[in-house]
């Protein structure tokens, strides 16, 4: 007799979420390869314990060489693929509660990658075990397949696409309910230079350092001057600070001047929830005057860059009407006596190309002696609203929740668009704050459950018929 999945995962309630504190425990940064662990020790850990997991629970796994993992249910040729990541971007500072504790307050779970994916990828674990317990039999194979070091490069996925069978169609859990059925191109470059600042300038950026990733919003920087006159510095810092509403400090540190830039954390993706550490202390820099290839550099970040997060003064501003404005986000940079680096994120939108935006940049940074270093390239997805398989999840998502929200497009970037036809499906719900890469990053356990269920009923639907 074929059982209800609600019920089902009703039942798996303690597991789900035991099993999301347990593989939020691990710190999963990628690091320096090691011996069969090409993305470090951490990611390693995340990837053996997720596949212990589901051997736990009577599901057979596969190691893919420590690039990826996969576990696969049903039978027949054709495959859909679910599609999740273990790895996590930084911690950042100021949580309220440890970044690795996976604690429970007030009905959520507390920890990085909580949402952002190993929550996901957990409800999708049980939302396989669902399908098998209810007694339903497949005419389509379903992989989950877990990704390594996604935040960083895609190598991870990439590798599983070169050595084992890419699914026919998929979804990834790791970005927003309905369905996403658009996502904007991503680049990521460096904008650099190199230079010599005479020795007797009166002020001299020793150092300028920023930002834990280029996808994240930068929450702190810091930079080191040698200045001069330190009495006419302290004036302008505190008539700037009266005028600003940006968090700045300085000390005195063996005869120079140390500032700190905090800002506010957020998915670079979406720049305008978050506050960019850099940006507001080159904003201040750019008070001071500074007569070198230093200021030039800094009055050009002003003039060009500063607070905006849509490219607008870059002359890269572009919009379209399915996926809206490029966005613009400087995640770090290294700046000292010798050379100037900041590393960008763009998300632009999904009918403009990767070729526009840099004959774009590369306009605007003639004459500044500033070079472009391409580092990303993720091409946009893009599937219409009408699409067959658009339409099938949506009505599971509405027949589930009630809601009647439309598709809808993003700037962030999901495994979805490395396959033939892939769209991302949850996990963050309408009208919620989106916390991935930020500080107390959580997911309700309500949440985490109804994702199970959904999900268990998209497997159902889409590979019984």
């Amino acid at each position: 007799m074929k059982k209800n999945i609600k019920e089902i995962v009703e039942k798996q309630r303690d597991e789900i979420i035991s099993s999301t504190q347990e593989i939020v425990r691990v710190k999963s940064v990628e690091s320096s390869p090691e011996k069969n662990m090409p993305f470090g020790e951490g990611v390693n850990n995340a990837l053996e314990t997720f596949l212990d997991m589901a051997e736990r629970l009577g599901l057979e796994t596969v190691n893919v060489d420590g690039y990826a993992g996969y576990i696969e249910i049903g039978e027949g040729e054709e495959m859909l693929g679910l599609l999740c990541h273990l790895d996590v971007v930084p911690e950042g500072k100021d949580w309220t509660y440890p970044p690795y504790a996976a604690e429970i307050h007030d009905g959520k779970i507390y920890g990085r990658g909580t949402i952002d994916d190993k929550g996901p990828a957990v409800s999708s674990l049980y939302a396989l075990k669902a399908v098998i317990d209810s007694g339903i039999e497949l005419n389509k194979r379903v992989r989950l397949i877990v990704g390594t070091d996604e935040e960083s490069g895609w190598e991870g996925l990439d590798y599983y696409l070169e050595h084992e069978e890419e699914p026919d169609f998929a979804f990834s859990p790791d970005a927003a309910f309905p369905v996403i059925h658009a996502e904007k191109g991503i680049l990521i470059f460096d904008l650099k230079g190199e230079y010599k600042i005479r020795e007797d300038a009166p002020i001299i950026i020793e150092s300028i350092e920023g930002g834990n990733a280029p996808n994240m919003v930068p929450d702190y920087c810091e930079a080191l001057l040698k200045i001069d006159n330190t009495a006419k510095f302290k004036t302008k810092f505190d008539e700037f600070k009266n005028d600003n509403d940006f968090n700045l400090e300085y000390e005195e540190v063996n005869s120079k001047i140390k500032i700190i830039s905090q800002g506010i954390s957020a998915h670079g993706s979406m720049p305008e929830d978050g506050q960019n550490a850099i940006s507001q202390l080159m904003v201040f820099l750019g008070e001071l005057g500074i007569n070198s290839k230093q200021g030039k550099l800094i009055e050009f970040y002003n003039n060009k860059i500063a607070m905006e997060y849509n490219g607008e003064s870059m002359n890269c501003g572009l919009s379209d009407g399915v996926s809206g404005k490029l966005v613009f986000n400087v995640g770090m940079i290294d700046f000292n006596i010798e050379k100037f680096a900041i590393t960008v994120n763009i998300r632009y939108p999904v009918t403009k190309s990767k070729e526009e935006v840099y004959k774009r940049i590369e306009e605007e940074i003639k004459g500044i002696d500033l070079s472009i270093e391409e580092k990303e390239d993720l091409k946009p997805l893009y599937l219409p609203v009408d699409d067959p398989f658009v339409e099938k999840l949506m009505k599971i998502y509405r027949d589930k929740t009630g809601d009647d929200t439309e598709a809808i497009a993003i700037g962030g970037g999901t495994y979805a668009r490395a396959v033939k036809k892939g769209v991302a499906f949850g996990p963050l719900f309408p009208g919620e704050p989106e916390l991935a890469h930020q500080k107390d990053e959580h997911i309700k356990i309500e949440n985490l459950i109804i994702s199970t269920e959904i999900y268990a009923e998209a497997i159902i639907e889409l590979a019984t018929k």
